[in-house]
């Protein structure tokens, strides 16, 4: 399968080199100089995933990002400043997949992207999990809560469907880094506690405990 792939980059050179990277990579790559351009591509063009840079011309990548998750739960891995981690926490609060640090590595970019999609895209056995009312269906990637159908993230579904998974259990923050992000992850772990956050405003505040200085979990 080939996926397409957009990237929002307003550095030429640097944008250049992921599309030229990523199509040496079998993936289709439409490309973006500014964050308004961005957004109306998106719009017009069906697309796998999303590198999106932080700072842009016209609208900066932290407004692309909250206008494609206020339409669509595709993955977006977010170019940020090395050691920018105020930009990290934002992105991930706003749905960011994940985070590339500039400069990077185009091999580590490659790796991420593979990962992402492979966790997004992956097929399974068809599994129905349920609690108090909360359902997830794995075929079609849903949740519903009594009569709604909260609009999840890709991490949030994957957190959400490992703590069912284990239901009962206490998994920590390394544990969920684990399970959801990989062993690969580098960044600060405090990410999980904003996706919990983020799951808790969406699904409402009384199916995921804090268990204190462990983790979290559904259910007893």
């Amino acid at each position: 399968m080939s996926y397409s792939i957009l990237v929002i980059e307003d550095d030429l050179d640097i944008q250049e080199l992921i599309q030229e990277f990523l199509r040496s990579q079998a993936y289709e790559v439409t490309v973006a100089s500014d964050g308004l351009e961005g957004i109306r591509i998106f719009r017009e063009k069906p697309v796998d995933l999303v590198i999106l840079d932080v700072m842009l011309p016209q609208l900066d990548g932290h407004s692309v990002c909250k206008m494609i998750r206020d339409q669509s739960n595709v993955p977006i891995i977010m170019l940020t400043a090395l050691g920018e981690e105020t930009d990290q926490l934002k992105g991930f609060e706003l749905g960011v997949d994940d985070y590339v640090s500039k400069p990077f590595s185009f091999n580590v970019l490659i790796k991420r992207v593979e990962a992402v999609l492979r966790r997004t895209h992956r097929t399974e056995p068809s599994q129905r999990l349920s609690y108090n009312g909360l359902v997830l269906d794995t075929e079609g990637h849903t949740v519903t809560v009594g009569s709604k159908k909260p609009d999840l993230t890709a991490k949030e579904f994957d957190i959400l469907h490992a703590l069912l998974r284990n239901r009962g259990k206490v998994l920590s923050r390394d544990m969920l880094l684990n399970q959801v992000w990989g062993i690969d992850f580098y960044g600060d772990p405090r990410v999980v506690d904003t996706h919990i956050k983020n799951l808790r405003k969406k699904l409402g505040s009384s199916y995921i405990q804090t268990v204190k200085g462990i983790g979290y979990k559904i259910g007893d």
